[in-house]
């Protein structure tokens, strides 16, 4: 299984980021697949944004809950992450990955005006 996130690399203050995981060499809705989304700022450590099920039961970090939504297209095999109202203290490395399994290279993220 591949992973392959794509999306913008720079987004406005305040302005909605969406990054989108490709996956290949499997479907993702497999079961027990659990597709996450991970980021991490620079020089600082990993942070758990969020993740679905091979079902599509979403689960959220608590202190992001508020503004971010994971979706998926089976059709695509596809799974995105839709984060509101973007600050400057989310420019971070973003990476999708299965849990227990293969990680995506990540995408670079800057929130700025």
């Amino acid at each position: 299984v591949r992973l392959q996130e794509s999306g913008p690399g720079l987004v406005k203050p305040s302005q909605t980021l969406s990054l989108t995981c490709t996956v290949s060499g499997g479907s993702i809705t497999t079961r027990y697949y659990y597709w996450t989304w991970i980021r991490q700022p620079l020089g600082k450590g990993l942070e758990w944004i969020g993740g679905i099920t091979w079902s599509g039961d979403t689960r959220y970090s608590p202190s992001l809950k508020s503004r971010t939504a994971i979706s998926r297209d089976a059709s695509k095999n596809q799974f995105t992450l839709q984060m509101n109202f973007v600050t400057p203290e989310g420019t971070a490395r973003y990476y999708c990955a299965e849990r227990g399994g293969p990680w995506g290279q990540g995408t670079q993220v800057t929130i700025s005006s």
